[in-house]
């Protein structure tokens, strides 16, 4: 699971790896222990900076991820209320799907977002990464073309390179990432991955508890900042715990003037495959 950066519309490493523009995109070994689920999660306010008018927020996100055979089929729900100094609340909404093949080379995506009811943005389209780049073909918000950098990975395989580096001992990965959330393209991002950590028991969700994890943390930078990413202030951040399943029970995502934590509540393993 990668958690999307625009629903809100708004670690030191030791070494480096960076995704290659001609690397192979077949699934990288690990691919097949995914699992398909569905998790549930509650989300608060972690902290707030200086600057922010924001005094409280909570909210609820479920994601589903099912094995469908020659792809993956994702869902993420997710609503958030947010309180300023004055006592306003303002609710936001996004319903996000993605069907991602198992290569890593076709990716159909579809995002609605919401505040107050309203609908504030739609995305829609399909991508597809090749060696050397690739192409997104949006139909929404209005249909056009764009293309995609060397080495671009979609979220899936995001999710399965960065679980395999964490296994190697790998601490950084620096790569341009498309899932669809934005109207623009990729974006550039770092991962900073914690280490990896042995099995440990987990009394609440038995079937992680023979599993190693990783905590990682995922920086977003527009593509029209200074190159590498590092030099600027990130677009957006997320911080996980990452079972070597696929599994995240918990987040942090941290929108600039607040963040918000999210801790996994209910947690389904489902069936799929061929």
């Amino acid at each position: 699971m990668l958690l999307r950066r625009r629903l809100l519309t708004t670690l030191f490493a030791v070494g480096a790896t960076n995704v290659l523009a001609d690397q192979p995109r077949a699934a990288e070994p690990g691919a097949e222990a995914m699992a398909a689920h569905r998790a549930a999660y509650r989300l608060e306010l972690d902290r707030t900076r200086d600057n922010s008018n924001v005094v409280r927020a909570e909210g609820a996100m479920l994601y589903e991820v099912v094995d469908a055979c020659d792809g993956w089929a994702t869902r993420q729900r997710f609503t958030l209320t947010l309180t300023d100094r004055d006592g306003q609340e303002v609710e936001t909404a996004s319903d996000y799907s993605t069907y991602e093949s198992k290569d890593g080379r076709r990716l159909r995506f579809s995002l609605t977002q919401t505040s107050q009811g309203a609908v504030s943005q739609r995305v829609a389209g399909e991508a597809e990464v090749t060696p050397r780049g690739g192409t997104v073909r949006y139909t929404e918000p209005e249909a056009k073309q764009v293309p995609l950098p060397s080495g671009t990975l979609l979220p899936m395989q995001h999710t399965i390179q960065a679980l395999a580096a964490a296994r190697a001992g790998t601490r950084m990965l620096l790569l341009p990432l498309f899932d669809g959330t934005s109207p623009d393209g990729a974006q550039d991002t770092t991962t900073v991955i914690a280490g990896w950590q042995g099995p440990l028991p987990n009394p609440r969700f038995p079937a992680l508890a023979q599993l190693g994890s990783a905590r990682m943390r995922i920086a977003f930078f527009d593509r029209d900042q200074a190159s590498g990413g590092g030099a600027n202030a990130p677009d957006y951040e997320v911080g996980l715990r990452y079972y070597a399943n696929g599994v995240a029970d918990e987040l942090n995502m941290d929108f600039g003037e607040f963040s918000v934590s999210g801790r996994m509540q209910e947690l389904t393993l489902l069936p799929g495959g061929c």
